[in-house]
């Protein structure tokens, strides 16, 4: 079994996980709107990281004599505060490191942004060798980056990677922080909402992003507790329908719900955690893909309207406020939504909600057409 043993999540709504889900239990969200931020010349809202608290917990840890980025900082310190929980010996060969991210260092493009830097800081691959050599660990780590999948095909990299018992743990990390390049081209796709976001909802306007650290600590166990929660299953598909829209008949996205059920039953499901992103095309897609694979009665909420869409964090950071709930018996209320706007009936949540079944899915989509599905259990 792949059981999780430690998670955190820094976001702006907290710096433990404990924070995180207390404020998205009690209907809290962490979207403002911003103006004359990142160099952007139009106002836009967003879920952003308090940078002077960042930096001063970060300051806390051990220094390096490295001078490292915001989305350094925040993945070091997140991966801190999980092996609190965990209590491994993160230096050890039998541990692996995988970091999530789809933009990384990207800021660092910008020729005004690199004077601290060597040239080398702008790829994904050595800010994920900086984070894992902080903690002594000598193993080269994976980078994952596709799209917003990232987290969730981080976490079944990971679990692909412990059954195989190359590696006892794994170190899962997802992390994206915003900058001018990243917010001027959602802006540039027409995507983002001038308003806090609503998923499924009919007057949703676009999706707001959003910047966020959040870890999970896998394990390989021959023999679960009674407070496990088991990654059981997963998939990823891609129909390859379009560089940026996702297929009208949510096909890549059915397809991975299809193969990761593999038998189990609709009312086995407490709750869908979808991907959400409370664009029209996204939405409707998943509510067709939910529809086809039976799963339209099922309990169905999106985390977008509390954190933002936070890229590559996402799909870690959700499958953490997710497994929370689970183990809590709550499927949580989609914070935006009020009528439903998607062909498909879905049972969209309004409110907390008490269930009692012992999986929940993680749905999340992208770019390029890419689909992934997880599958948690709660172990009692």
């Amino acid at each position: 079994m792949i059981c999780q043993i430690g998670n955190n999540i820094i976001s702006s709504l907290g710096f433990t996980t404990e924070e995180n889900y207390r404020n998205v239990k009690a209907g809290k969200i962490g979207i403002r709107r911003y103006e004359n931020t990142f160099g952007v010349p139009t106002p836009f809202m967003a879920s952003l990281i308090a940078t002077s608290i960042l930096d001063e917990k970060f300051s806390q840890l051990k220094q390096t004599g490295t001078c490292y980025t915001q989305l350094e900082k925040a993945a070091i310190l997140s991966i801190t505060e999980a092996l609190k929980v965990a209590g491994i010996d993160v230096a050890n060969e039998r541990v692996l490191f995988v970091l999530s991210t789809t933009k990384g260092n990207v800021h660092l493009l910008d020729t005004t942004e690199v004077a601290k830097y060597e040239a080398e800081r702008v790829y994904l691959w050595r800010s994920a060798q900086l984070i894992a050599e902080y903690f002594g660990n000598k193993n080269r780590p994976i980078t994952v980056s596709n799209a917003c999948i990232s987290g969730a095909s981080a976490l079944l990299v990971a679990k692909q990677e412990l059954e195989s018992k190359r590696y006892d743990y794994a170190i899962v990390i997802g992390v994206d922080m915003l900058s001018k390049f990243i917010v001027s081209g959602f802006q540039s796709f027409l995507a983002l909402s001038e308003n806090p976001c609503r998923p499924f909802d009919k007057d949703r306007t676009g999706l707001n992003l959003g910047e966020a650290a959040a870890t999970i600590i896998l394990a390989r166990k021959e023999e679960i507790t009674n407070d496990d929660i088991i990654l059981s299953n997963g998939a990823v598909r891609n129909d390859a329908n379009h560089i940026s829209g996702p297929s009208r008949t949510g096909e890549g996205s059915y397809l991975a719900l299809r193969k990761t059920l593999n038998g189990i039953q609709s009312n086995e499901i407490a709750f869908v955690n979808a991907h959400g992103t409370a664009t029209p095309y996204n939405d409707e897609m998943e509510s067709i893909a939910l529809t086809r694979a039976g799963l339209e009665n099922v309990p169905v909420n999106s985390l977008k309207g509390y954190f933002g869409h936070t890229l590559g964090a996402a799909g870690v950071l959700e499958s953490i406020i997710s497994t929370c709930a689970l183990k809590e018996e709550i499927a949580l209320k989609t914070s935006g939504y009020e009528e439903l706007g998607v062909t498909n009936p879905l049972n969209v949540t309004t409110e907390n909600t008490t269930v009692q079944q012992k999986y929940c899915i993680k749905m999340l989509s992208g770019f390029g057409g890419c689909n992934a599905v997880l599958l948690f259990e709660k172990s009692s």
